[in-house]
């Protein structure tokens, strides 16, 4: 069986994913969503997304692609390019957690794209594209969420890659 490789975001309308340097959502269901399904794979990630979360996050490797020369945390397994990450992985399935760099750099290796579509237009310094306006993409479930708990309107939608 080949190797899965699953994208995760959550990602407003047009397109942001963070704002200084944090998700600007916190809705529950997507939080536990998230911890589903990642939990028992190892995520890669970039330095800033790393640093971004509340502390290691159980039951899930930490696989951190910097530039940063010399940098590491505790819990952290860091990876100065996509090949050094690659081996750290070896032929587990695994997830991509962001940032934007991070999901462009491993773009063409996705097989499976988790995205929350944040129906909103949300201030943020961090975009990225969307899989579906990738032709490379192709929707197969999306489950709809009515605003609740002062959070907008979100879709969960699932893509695989076709080509």
């Amino acid at each position: 069986m080949a190797q899965q490789v699953l994208f995760i975001v959550a990602r407003a309308t047009n397109g942001v994913i963070a704002r200084d340097g944090a998700v600007p959502w916190a809705i529950s269901e997507d939080l536990k969503r998230f911890k589903r399904l990642t939990m028992g794979k190892p995520m890669v990630m970039g330095r800033k997304t790393f640093e971004s979360l509340p502390g290691l996050l159980p039951g899930r490797r930490h696989i951190v692609l910097t530039r940063q020369d010399g940098w590491s945390a505790e819990g952290a397994e860091a990876a100065r390019t996509v090949q050094e990450a690659m081996a750290l992985i070896g032929e587990e399935d695994y997830a991509v957690i962001g940032g934007a760099e991070i999901f462009d750099l491993l773009w063409d290796r996705g097989t499976r794209f988790e995205l929350t579509e944040v129906h909103e237009d949300t201030c943020g310094d961090v975009t990225m594209r969307s899989p579906g306006d990738d032709p490379a993409w192709n929707e197969v479930e999306r489950e709809h969420r009515e605003a609740a708990g002062g959070f907008p309107p979100f879709d969960f939608v699932t893509f695989e890659r076709i080509a």
